[in-house]
């Protein structure tokens, strides 16, 4: 085994972490740097560092990275409009580069031989967090421990825990059947009566939103303020990146908007059953393309429309900081210069209806074109008989094969 001095870890202060940072010391003999990302997940993060304290660590990385995640990770992706298998918004997925961004930069600022998470050798994040970090840096170590210990049940980590005086906190009624991450995108659950595909999830599971059914019986109406793709204002207040899905969440949230059931097919090969509240990022996609079908070109629209499933699935699968999902960002980036305007929402009842869009600068649509009534020559609608038929032409000489 290579000798390792110095690692930096993935913390969070939970159990398994805790567990690694013991292990990473008593298995590779080396120092331990923890990082501690706040990304919006609703929890407190400063707690890590007495923990981390009282395991002996010496240099503890607490960060408060929610704008940076909202505007250089969240907001690039919306431009794109992707979705991963015509559902899922992603919300774990874009979190893990720059996560991966953070322990790879920690690494070259204190000297760190290796970087370590606690990803399980089952799961997609493993990939995306060691593609991200391969790929920033090409000749980084990366200590899994899920791949390499033998503590593979909740029984044999807990046992490891107690005997190495691990603390473990055990708050009756409290702890939950899931496994559950969070951001300021969205929060996950995983595992417990949800691997039965067939069980509907227990209302109580769900933290973000309320039940449609219970959500206000009066819609709540928000304007969205775009520039170039991206939301600058609610109701014409501005707001930062981070602002505005934080508010979103909430209001979005409290009308029951955002909750998803799913089965995905995980990059590594398994089809997984996992359930999500993403109130923002819902809002967000179906205003972003109402604000682009009256700000962008037919062709640009659809060749985004192509190319979006391929960009979605690079995110899914950990390849943000890969040349070709840059390149993308490149071309999406470009067809936003124009997309600047409002669109009125109606939040009701788990419902996002689009009711209203307008641009003063940007605006493709000829009122005087597509009116209804006589208008003054814009359009000659004779001219649509020649173009009907030399679009038929190819299918009127194959029909008349088989006459």
């Amino acid at each position: 085994m290579a000798q390792v001095n110095k690692v930096v870890l993935a913390y969070s202060g939970g159990l398994d972490t805790s567990i690694i940072l013991k292990w990473l010391k008593d298995t590779y003999g080396c120092e331990v740097v923890t990082f501690t990302a706040d990304i919006g997940q609703r929890e407190e993060v400063e707690p890590a560092r007495s923990k981390a304290e009282a395991a002996g660590v010496k240099e503890i990385y607490i960060e408060d990275l929610r704008e940076e995640f909202a505007r250089d990770f969240v907001f690039p992706m919306f431009r794109a409009n992707a979705i991963y298998e015509g559902e899922y918004l992603l919300g774990t997925s874009i979190a893990r580069p720059l996560i991966a961004k953070r322990l790879v930069e920690i690494a070259q600022g204190t000297g760190a031989d290796a970087i370590s998470h606690g990803a399980t050798g089952k799961g997609n994040d493993q990939v995306r967090f060691e593609l991200g970090a391969y790929a920033l840096k090409p000749d980084v170590r990366v200590i899994a421990p899920w791949r390499e210990w033998d503590l593979n049940s909740r029984d044999k980590l807990m046992a490891y825990a107690e005997q190495h005086g691990i603390p473990v906190e055990m708050k009756r009624g409290t702890k939950s059947p899931y496994s559950m991450d969070a951001n300021l995108l969205h929060i996950s659950y995983e595992g417990g009566l949800l691997e039965d595909p067939w069980n509907e999830p227990d209302e109580k599971m769900w933290r973000w939103t309320t039940a449609p059914e219970q959500a206000p019986d009066s819609p709540r109406y928000m304007v969205l303020t775009y520039r170039k793709g991206d939301i600058v204002a609610l109701d014409g207040e501005p707001a930062s990146p981070a602002q505005v899905m934080e508010t979103l969440n909430q209001i979005a949230g409290e009308n029951g908007i955002g909750r998803l059931d799913m089965v995905e097919n995980r990059y590594v090969g398994m089809k997984s059953r996992g359930c999500y509240e993403t109130p923002a990022g819902t809002v967000m996609l179906r205003a972003h393309r109402a604000m682009e079908s009256l700000t962008l070109d037919r062709e640009v629209a659809h060749l985004k429309d192509e190319l979006m499933p391929r960009y979605a699935a690079l995110v899914y699968n950990g390849y943000w900081w890969s040349p070709e999902r840059r390149a993308l960002q490149t071309l999406i980036d470009d067809s936003q210069q124009n997309v600047n305007g409002e669109v009125r929402v109606k939040l009701y009842k788990g419902n996002v209806t689009v009711v209203g869009r307008r641009s003063d600068t940007d605006s493709l649509f000829d009122e005087d074109i597509a009116t209804f009534d006589e208008d003054e020559g814009a359009y000659d609608q004779a001219d649509a008989g020649g173009f009907i038929k030399l679009n038929a032409l190819r299918m009127r000489i194959a029909a008349r094969k088989t006459l």
